[in-house]
């Protein structure tokens, strides 16, 4: 009964256009990680680019991620919805166009352009498309939600995205063995050219609140970059904190060269689940078991388990293994990543915390522009003819630890306090 209560609430205490949302971000990132589960071995090997193939995914992460701050400002002027729909056709575009790249029947139109132009300026179009949709999504939970519901709003936000990250690698699996890698990027398409319909079909402008801010323009975002990047505390933490997703965007990088080639295992979507699957689990314990610890403590534990993971898997090289080291870097995220904003927010100057906060996400593209060239190098000097393999994973966890040493010693400098 108390069950069948909480449900019910749950159901009420959020309008139709929030559940709308969270099922088009479901949908979108099922087929965001479903192409990010193959595309390196897929630009590597199905398209022919060799190492480049890793340096362009890496590039392609950091526009994802980096492009969505002048995104927003486009988002503010025309909307939501239009946004939405805008975000799935640019996406069903630029997940054809990486496809087409790997079909025989496009090479024509592939050669005349030149391989690697081709590649760019299709995956630029599809990043292009995934920077508007962290900011629809993300404002739709916002303005969709009460102080009472918020917290529970973006858990569900939260975990759909966990969900659709776990089950996109699985679809990508199931495509790729049933009818080709390419087709994995043409199923993305397809899953985009659907949550475009269901945009224009269900979506409906949510209303901003009496006291929402005004929209900015884009010449206001690039004076917030100025403002940002000249705040040397801010900006070298987050330089600092890229290092964990160095590593992180390994798993999709890296990782699936060495499952499939070093461990045998020819189906490593799967493995690039254990991730997602591991967060969904472990989020709510893991904070409430480090909810009294301060930021710099979780984060710091945290990134030292992360690190520590990829030395498991250099030291017993086997599937189980391998599983149970990706789980323990899952865990590190869990402890880290909840108070990751906090410890930034802390950093900001108080009356600037609204603009400093928008630029917290830089991690993320930073890590995915070292990674994939990082990636190539580890490829080419440690699995090329499998003579030491382990030998990158022993990179990756220099990179972790350099990075939590450089992290302790950044607080201890700007906060002029002890660790522990």
């Amino acid at each position: 009964m108390d069950f069948s209560a909480s449900l019910d609430r749950i159901r009420r205490g959020f309008t139709r256009t929030f559940w709308v949302a969270n099922t088009l971000e479901l949908f979108e990132r099922l087929a965001f990680y479903g192409s990010k589960a193959i595309l390196a071995v897929y630009l590597v090997e199905k398209v022919g680019l060799g190492p480049l193939g890793s340096t362009l995914v890496g590039l392609y992460g950091f526009a994802v991620f980096f492009l969505p701050i002048l995104a927003g400002v486009f988002v503010d002027r025309y909307g939501f919805r239009r946004s939405l729909a805008a975000c799935f056709f640019i996406f069903s575009l630029g997940y054809l166009s990486v496809g087409l790249a790997g079909t025989a029947w496009s090479q024509g139109v592939v050669e005349s352009v030149g391989r690697v132009p081709y590649i760019i300026g299709a995956l630029l179009l599809t990043a292009i498309g995934g920077s508007l949709i962290k900011p629809c999504i993300v404002g739709t939970v916002a303005r969709t939600t009460t102080e009472e519901t918020k917290g529970l709003g973006y858990s569900i936000y939260y975990t759909l995205v966990n969900l659709g990250g776990a089950l996109g690698p699985i679809l990508a699996l199931t495509v790729r063995e049933g009818f080709g890698i390419e087709y994995v990027l043409i199923m993305s398409a397809l899953v985009s050219f659907l949550n475009l319909l269901g945009t224009l079909l269900f979506f409906s402008e949510p209303q901003a609140s009496g006291g929402a801010a005004a929209p900015r323009t884009l010449a206001r975002v690039f004076a917030d970059m100025i403002i940002v990047f000249r705040n040397f505390r801010f900006i070298s933490f987050l330089l600092i904190f890229s290092g964990f997703w160095i590593m992180f965007w390994q798993i999709f990088y890296s990782l699936p060269f060495y499952v499939r080639d070093v461990l045998s295992f020819p189906r490593f979507e799967i493995i690039e689940t254990v991730d997602a699957w591991s967060i969904i689990i472990l989020t709510v314990p893991v904070a409430a078991l480090m909810k009294k610890a301060r930021p710099i403590v979780a984060m710091t534990l945290g990134f030292a388990i992360a690190s520590a993971s990829w030395l498991l898997i250099a030291a017993v090289p086997s599937i189980p293994v391998l599983v149970a080291a990706i789980a323990l870097f899952a865990l590190g995220e869990a402890m880290q990543a909840p108070r990751f904003y906090e410890y930034v927010a802390d950093l900001a100057p108080r009356e600037q915390v609204g603009t400093f906060m928008g630029f917290a996400f830089l991690p993320v593209a930073i890590g995915s522009l070292v990674a994939g060239p990082l990636s190539g190098w580890l490829l080419q000097r440690y699995l090329q003819g499998q003579s030491r393999p382990a030998g990158m994973w022993v990179v990756l966890a220099a990179i972790g630890f350099a990075s939590t040493a450089l992290m302790i010693l950044h607080d201890r400098m700007t906060h002029q306090r002890k660790v522990i």
